[in-house]
């Protein structure tokens, strides 16, 4: 099933609470951002782990009230998860906790690393560091690769961290940019598969596990995304964000993408419809076949990003397949100020169309490509409209759609600049 988010609210700066509830056990409300004066809440409600869908709600509504709500939203979904477990639930009422025989359950026995890629930001590292070290899988590395940093700051708290917890390891790379960065951490990597996630995310507890789930999909997956849950909404900057990229933490439903799915008519071009590199995993050895990402694009290049969604595409054209599995979750904390907005807005664009740009120059993507150009500028015509619509009436900052569709503009010749300079795959 695809969630339909709730919209933000109506008074800028007041905001929505973001917080989850485990349907099963005893416990009550969690949240990576503890609750202010908001006035309503969004709850993610799981069961056993595994996303079934989300509640809105006023501010204070009872653990009692939304057990009650998320049995009438989502009873179906949790009744078949139950029943592969062999329970039987009174309705109405929390189940127990997951059995052996849960679907959320994964074998462990494959090692797996975690990549951050992180440039300068040592004061917020810390509490992403917190987050992974209370991942639960047991076979596990954590890899911070510090890109081209201007001083020791996150060397140090990496090593300090490192003597209390052997599972980090602090590797530098001097040259600068997200794809640089994350191909070091690639190649430094032991593990089978290589999970990333950024330094302004907060990871689940049982993150891993459900990326895990992903690659036991099928054997011919080489690389998992997972839901990517907004951690607050507390001005028009958060609420604008989360509003323009639903589609990370609106789908609580897992689905298999391959060379032969039905993806609509911008298949498998169209951005962000396999995720986001904030919350995704690959195949170590085939991801090195294919050449890695693309040091051309990508966050510290003159494109900005898109690297993530070059990479996606090149392991279906290499034959693999991707999985999304929403039991991989995180929480994403979005640009909480204007200027930052902006200029995230602005390195979408560039990302999104230096990407296209390097697949329009590419002999075998550009017939294809170029065909679905109409079916694209539809898209981009419905961005504004689909965007105010989940706003429902917060005033959006100003110049945020105007500064995306600048970078679009500016992407194509960005990526000539960038491959001048050095790399593409």
């Amino acid at each position: 099933m695809t969630a339909v988010l709730p919209a933000a609210p109506a008074t800028t700066g007041v905001g929505v609470w973001c917080c989850e509830l485990e349907l099963s056990g005893v416990d009550g409300l969690k949240a990576v951002v503890p609750a202010r004066d908001e006035p309503r809440m969004r709850v993610l409600v799981r069961l056993h782990g595994e996303p079934l869908g989300y509640l809105t709600r006023p501010a204070g509504t009872t653990v009692d009230a939304l057990v009650a709500a998320a049995w009438q939203a989502f009873g179906t979904a949790a009744l078949t998860h139950l029943a592969v477990e062999g329970a039987a639930p009174a309705l109405g009422e929390r189940p127990a906790p997951a059995t052996a025989a849960c679907p959320n359950r994964v074998t462990e026995d494959e090692f797996v690393s975690v990549v951050v890629c992180t440039r300068d930001r040592a004061g917020q590292l810390g509490a992403a560091l917190d987050r992974l070290a209370a991942l639960t899988y047991p076979r596990l590395e954590i890899v911070i690769v510090d890109n081209a940093p201007s001083d020791d700051s996150t060397e140090r708290l990496v090593t300090a961290r490192a003597e209390r917890d052997s599972r980090f390891r602090y590797v530098r790379e001097p040259r600068p940019g997200l794809s640089a960065a994350r191909n070091r951490g690639l190649i430094a990597a032991h593990g089978r598969y290589v999970a990333y996630t950024d330094d302004d995310v907060s990871v689940d507890p049982g993150w891993v596990h459900g990326l895990v789930r992903g690659f036991a999909t099928r054997p011919d997956v080489a690389c998992v995304t997972g839901l990517v849950c907004t951690a607050s909404i507390g001005n028009a900057s958060e609420a604008y964000f989360d509003a323009r990229n639903s589609g990370w933490s609106g789908r609580v439903a897992a689905r298999l993408y391959d060379r032969d799915t039905d993806g609509g008519p911008l298949y498998p071009y169209s951005a962000g419809i396999f995720g986001t590199g904030a919350n995704v995993a690959f195949h170590r050895e085939r991801t090195l076949a294919i050449g890695g990402f693309d040091e051309a694009l990508g966050a510290g290049s003159p494109t900005r990003g898109g690297e993530d969604l070059d990479a996606f595409v090149r392991v279906l054209r290499a034959g693999h397949a991707i999985a999304y599995q929403p039991a991989a979750v995180v929480w994403h904390h979005h640009r909480a100020d204007p200027a930052s907005l902006l200029r995230q807005m602005y390195g979408y664009g560039t990302g999104l169309t230096a990407y296209l740009t390097k697949l329009a120059l590419a002999p075998d993507t550009r017939r294809d490509l170029l065909r679905r150009v109409p079916a694209g500028l539809l898209r981009l015509a419905r961005i504004r409209p689909d965007t105010h619509r989940r706003l429902d009436g917060v005033t959006a900052p100003r110049a945020a759609l105007r500064r995306e569709f600048a970078g679009y503009l500016a992407g194509p010749l960005l990526y000539l600049r960038a491959r001048r300079a050095g790399g593409t795959r």
